[in-house]
């Protein structure tokens, strides 16, 4: 994700809204801005680090710029630099072994919240209690944000042997668990969620992690409405196929409305700081190669 590469197709979406692509100039304009009203911190600071040019990780020796993808760690900024976002809910990323790590924008949440997230790297998969965890992956059971939390309580009332039955393979982890919730939300507001899961991967390369047997059984939930606006375009596949920083931002979006039932006021805008910055600095170099 840190590779800024101009040439990388920009898709037209991050729409926040249900309605239609439009015609080809909305298109065209919107792809241009696509990021706006959000509620970010200053970008100041990645001016300043890109100006200085790459840095060479002291972990790995890779040469980064604003963070370091392998390592996890800030590159030519500090910490007090960067947002620190606070979850509701703590977040798992299953890692594809062949997903690129410089297109890979998992880090970024890892970075911004670093208290909340971890990553794990297929076939390093935690057990999960199916009662309590849920899996933000497309399919014909999934269900809506609006609808989870109370599939995870019908489960749990049904008692079935099918969810809460251990997983037959071997418990491989690795990565940092995270800590505290956020103070403002009460843990009875997210019972019976305990945690949520994402696959971090090229959707073709999918299958052979949300099959795994140890993924099964989760209630599955599939973010239908939102339109990606990464800028590395997978061919053939849909404008809703989000990168997935985008698909943990529109969770986080609609569960604190629907699911906590509280007023959005960009209290997870800042899980795009990286990802708005690098979306800016590639169209723009874009514009200036003259491509549309």
């Amino acid at each position: 994700m840190s590779s800024l590469d101009p040439h990388q197709q920009l898709s037209p979406g991050c729409r926040d809204n249900t309605t239609g692509t439009g015609d080809s100039s909305d298109v065209c304009e919107h792809s241009k801005r696509p990021l706006q009203g959000l509620k970010l911190a200053s970008h100041a600071v990645l001016e300043k680090a890109q100006q200085s040019g790459r840095v060479k990780c002291s972990k790995c020796g890779g040469s980064r710029m604003f963070f370091c993808y392998t390592c996890c760690s800030l590159m030519g900024v500090s910490d007090e630099e960067i947002p620190l976002v606070q979850l509701p809910v703590k977040i798992d990323i299953i890692k594809h072994p062949n997903e690129t790590d410089g297109k890979s924008t998992a880090v970024h949440a890892k970075i911004l919240a670093p208290n909340d997230v971890t990553i794990y790297t297929y076939p390093c998969i935690p057990e999960y209690d199916r009662q309590k965890v849920v899996l933000v992956f497309p399919g014909p059971q999934a269900v809506s944000v609006q609808d989870m939390l109370q599939s995870l309580r019908d489960r749990s009332t049904n008692g079935s042997h099918d969810f809460s039955e251990p997983c037959r393979k071997r418990l491989r982890t690795e990565g940092v668990e995270g800590s505290t919730q956020s103070e403002s939300i009460s843990k009875s507001q997210v019972t019976p969620l305990q945690k949520v899961v994402f696959i971090d991967s090229t959707w073709n390369q999918t299958n052979k992690i949300s099959t795994d047997e140890r993924l099964h059984g989760l209630v599955q939930v599939e973010l239908k409405a939102r339109k990606t606006c990464f800028w590395r375009s997978q061919k053939g596949k849909p404008d809703t196929y989000l990168a997935t920083i985008e698909a943990l931002y529109y969770f986080m979006k609609d569960f604190h409305q629907q699911c906590l039932g509280l007023e959005y006021d960009g209290e997870y805008d800042n899980l795009l700081f990286f990802y708005s910055f690098l979306h800016s600095v590639i169209n723009t170099a874009k514009s200036a190669a003259g491509r549309s």
